[in-house]
């Protein structure tokens, strides 16, 4: 199999030529046809995440079809169509697993992470923790719906049920999320890098009602506020944002220090929370809702040995959207400046 790999971090991946692996009891092997390339791709390659596995396959928004089953494996058949996420395997016997808090499991493995993940021709992943693909999304489309989608849909249940929700960063998890409130009847207020005109649009376009500068205030007080940018400093303003009562959540795996800011900002029992990872059950119940919204996806493909630009892209702020690798794709090395597609 052809895989990009991280060798060190703080790096580029190199592109490296193996035997396809084969799948142990339990598990199954995945012939990938889309990998999206995630904000936490990037933590882990710029070493932001500690002790990643090394060598390492990055990426874990991944979508496959089963190409063996190993041992003991009913749930599946060769040619599913699957989804495998973050969250690859827990320890099940932890008071965080047995209390159906799985997304804190004291001994998790993730894919991409503390293994090998979906920059790859094939992977190989745990048959508990992967998903059955239903959607009409096409597998590029599909590719974001498997960590933008999931901790953003956990990301929304955590900011509750309030009317106003404001987004900080307005990429791959917001502008799905952005849709979903909005076919909830909410409004959405999206806040995004001062001068960037196109995100605007961009958000105004998924779904947000009004879209603004992050150092601007909204129109009127928010209920709730997801912050998705990786920023510390986003902390502050989003409770000047929020109402009595308002919730700030932070979506991110990854954020820079979060500035002192006056107690009042937080008085008036506003809170902050963070979102840890996700349950097999926000996965179930986030590709439930799929079936009943038409909800879309702005992906911009990338062949498969091109997994540095796309990361440089999204480190960048280059990209509306998400950013998906696609195995079966390749370019020449003297190609590697040529720019990805948008479909």
């Amino acid at each position: 199999m052809r895989a990009m790999v991280l060798q060190k971090v703080v790096s580029p991946l190199v592109m490296i030529e193996s035997a396809d692996p084969e799948p142990a009891a339990g598990h199954i092997r995945l012939r990938i046809s889309a990998c999206g390339v995630c904000r936490t791709d990037l933590h882990v390659v710029d070493g932001e995440l500690p002790n990643p596995k090394l060598p390492l396959v990055p990426g874990h928004e991944i979508v496959g079809y089963v190409d063996k089953l190993g041992p003991g494996v009913t749930a599946f058949t060769e040619g599913d169509r699957v989804g495998v996420p973050w969250l690859a395997r827990t320890c099940g016997i932890c008071r965080y697993c047995l209390e159906g808090q799985e997304n804190l499991c004291d001994q998790p493995q993730f894919t991409g992470y503390t293994i090998d993940g979906g920059y790859a021709s094939y992977t190989i992943a745990d048959a508990r923790f992967v998903f059955r693909l239903t959607t009409n999304a096409t597998d590029p489309e599909a590719a974001p719906f498997l960590c933008a989608g999931l901790i953003g849909w956990r990301s929304l249940r955590m900011a509750g049920t309030g009317n106003r929700l404001g987004m900080y960063g307005f990429g791959a998890a917001a502008h799905l999320i952005a849709q979903i409130a909005k076919a909830q009847g909410r409004e959405v207020y999206a806040f995004v890098r001062p001068g960037d005109s196109a995100a605007k649009a961009f958000a105004l376009l998924h779904g947000a009602t009004w879209a603004g500068s992050s150092e601007e205030s909204p129109p009127q007080p928010l209920d709730a506020v997801i912050i998705y940018a990786p920023v510390g400093a986003l902390v502050p303003i989003a409770l000047r944002a929020v109402r009595k009562g308002g919730r700030v959540v932070c979506a991110g795996i990854h954020m820079s220090d979060i500035p002192t800011f006056p107690y009042r900002l937080l008085w008036e029992e506003r809170q902050i929370l963070s979102v840890a990872n996700l349950t097999r059950q926000d996965g179930l119940d986030f590709f439930a809702a799929l079936s009943t919204l038409k909800i879309s996806s702005e992906v911009t493909t990338y062949p498969l040995n091109l997994a540095n630009l796309a990361l440089d892209d999204l480190r960048e702020g280059r990209l509306q959207g998400a950013a998906v690798l696609i195995p079966s794709q390749s370019v020449s090395s003297n190609l590697s400046e040529n720019r990805p597609v948008t479909p």
